[in-house]
C-alpha cells in the first residue's frame, strides 16, 4: 500500500512507516540527540506527539487529512537511546472525520497515549 499523505515529511523526525494497511499504520521512531533537552538525553515531548500524528495521518491515509484535535496523554519519559514504535488505528468514520486511536511504545512499555480527531476534506487546507 503507498502513503498518499504527508510525502515531504521528515521521517529522521517524525518516524519511519513500517507497517501500512487500511486504516492501520505503525511507524518507527529512533530519538537521537537533536530531540534531546538537556544533557540527561531526554526527548522533547514535541517529536513524541510528531510521531504519533504522522501515524494517525497515514492510517488514515488520504492525500488532504489534516488534524482537527487531540487527546493526548505521556505517559512516561523517552531517552534518545534505542527506538519507539506508534502503531495508529482508525477507529471510526463518520463522513470526512474519522477517529484514529494511536499507541506509542518502547522499551518501557506503553510510554504515550492519544486519540486524534482528523478530517478528510475535498481539497488541500491551503487551497
Amino acid at each position: 500500500m503507498d502513503i498518499l499523505t504527508h510525502t515531504e515529511i521528515d521521517q529522521r523526525l517524525c518516524g519511519n512507516p513500517i507497517t501500512l494497511e487500511q486504516d492501520f499504520s505503525r511507524v518507527e521512531l529512533r530519538p537521537d540527540k537533536r530531540m534531546a533537552v538537556d544533557e540527561s538525553g531526554l526527548v522533547h515531548g514535541g517529536f513524541i506527539f510528531g510521531l504519533a500524528d504522522y501515524a494517525a495521518m497515514i492510517a488514515v491515509n488520504h492525500p488532504n487529512v489534516v488534524l482537527g484535535a487531540a487527546d493526548v496523554k505521556f505517559l512516561k519519559p523517552v531517552k534518545t537511546e534505542g527506538s519507539i514504535v506508534a502503531e495508529a488505528s482508525v477507529t471510526s468514520k463518520e463522513g470526512k472525520k474519522q477517529v484514529v486511536s494511536v499507541v506509542v511504545k518502547g522499551k518501557n512499555g506503553t510510554l504515550f497515549k492519544g486519540q486524534f480527531i482528523c478530517f478528510t476534506p475535498a481539497k488541500h487546507v491551503l487551497t
